[in-house]
């Protein structure tokens, strides 16, 4: 955005006013914002397309083994609340021909990450994605996150957390595929991490 204010300012100075704060205190002058470009940038994944993201980095490779990127680290907003929730992505695929630079999986949870989100739709979408433009023969993604709006507010439970999973092809058709794929996400973090 430009130097003009953002109309998101508005908002939250009139939020600050309902909440019975003094947007004009020293504290929160600078808030609607701070705020603006806050949420300006945890939601940047709206203008961002995953073909563009992928496509530059495919190639034909001779390869039929599972890829796994596992502990990819993600923050979202949960679209309830707008409350935030993080935590950890694992991505695998086994390749028909074709892989993607390693990067460009973390740059796709990005991607889906900076929306209002539920965790459910965010592991859909990441699956879907891969499976549509690599054409793999199975993908599997397990997200396993904590929720501000489960420890902040309503349950207030603060050891609990999610796990979701969207199998696909081979992760979905093959128990040994699968069990592979659950098993070396499971394992821990190597020492050098």
């Amino acid at each position: 955005m430009s130097n003009a204010e953002d109309p998101i300012e508005g908002h939250i100075d009139a939020l600050l006013k309902e909440l019975g704060e003094d947007p004009a205190r020293d504290g929160l002058v600078k808030t609607p914002s701070r705020v603006a470009k806050a949420y300006r940038f945890l939601t940047s994944g709206y203008a961002q397309d995953p073909q563009e993201i992928l496509n530059g980095a495919m190639f034909d490779v001779d390869y039929d083994e599972m890829v796994l990127v596992r502990d990819i680290e993600f923050y979202s907003l949960c679209e309830h609340h707008m409350v935030p929730f993080f935590g950890a992505v694992h991505v695998g695929y086994i390749p028909n021909g074709r892989v993607v630079g390693l990067s460009k999986i973390p740059r796709l949870v990005e991607m889906f990450s900076r929306r209002l989100q539920v965790q459910e739709r965010l592991t859909m979408q990441i699956a879907e994605t891969i499976e549509n433009i690599l054409s793999p023969k199975g993908v599997g993604v397990v997200v396993e996150s904590k929720h501000l709006c489960m420890v902040m507010r309503g349950v207030q439970k603060q050891d609990s957390y999610a796990i979701t999973s969207s199998m696909r092809g081979a992760f979905s058709d093959d128990p040994k595929t699968r069990a592979e794929f659950m098993n070396l996400i499971g394992h821990r973090k190597a020492p050098y991490a």
